[in-house]
């Protein structure tokens, strides 16, 4: 009777032996598949960070050349025409979409600029806007919401009331106006125009 009971001891201890190995193993693989599914969620964040950057970066990168965020603080007035009606920047999809450059508290007139080399270019890019010299684009790229010259109709730019050949590399400065029209008007509606954007209230705080 003392061999059948060491005999059971011997197999409980066994027993006991095994279901401790065996919740070692299934603790490891687990251990392993939260440590492979970490190590694949960073992968593919940073897969798509990475891919983000190739097609000009998130809204915290600014452009090449920048100045330190928060070095400078300029504004400017701009005023959009196109065929005459006014670009809407207060809407709620233009607004801060970059801390660099930006249009912000639901006003739409004035350009906010927080550091230094940050020219209007980035300001379009960030809002998804493409601009050149020949044309404006709106974000949704749709044949009816793109803007180019033609034998018709044209782009055009001025700076303080003077007229010039592209916007994309200026950079700011405080009080500026900036004017972009597209369309055919005549020099007295362009004047009408500047005169519209010389009396926007630059919005500073």
């Amino acid at each position: 009777m003392g061999e059948n009971r060491a005999s059971r001891r011997e197999k409980e201890r066994e027993s006991y032996v095994d279901r401790q190995k065996s919740e070692k193993t299934k603790n490891k693989l687990i251990a392993i598949a939260v440590i492979a599914a970490i190590v694949g969620i960073i992968a593919f964040a940073g897969y798509h960070y990475w891919e983000k950057l190739q097609k000009g970066g998130d809204k915290l990168s600014g452009p090449a050349g920048a100045g330190k965020l928060g070095g400078e603080h300029e504004h400017a007035a701009i005023l959009v025409r196109i065929f005459g009606d006014k670009f809407n920047f207060a809407l709620p999809e233009y607004q801060v979409k970059s801390p660099y450059i930006h249009f912000e508290s639901q006003n739409g007139e004035t350009i906010h600029r927080h550091a230094a080399n940050v020219p209007l270019g980035f300001l379009f890019h960030s809002v998804k806007i493409t601009l050149d010299d020949q044309c404006f684009i709106f974000p949704d790229k749709k044949p009816e919401h793109t803007f180019c010259t033609n034998n018709d109709y044209s782009l055009n730019f001025y700076v303080n009331h003077q007229k010039v050949p592209s916007i994309i590399n200026y950079v700011i400065k405080d009080d500026d106006r900036v004017l972009v029209l597209y369309g055919n008007e005549n020099q007295t509606q362009v004047d009408n125009y500047l005169k519209e954007l010389d009396g926007e209230f630059i919005q500073k705080k």
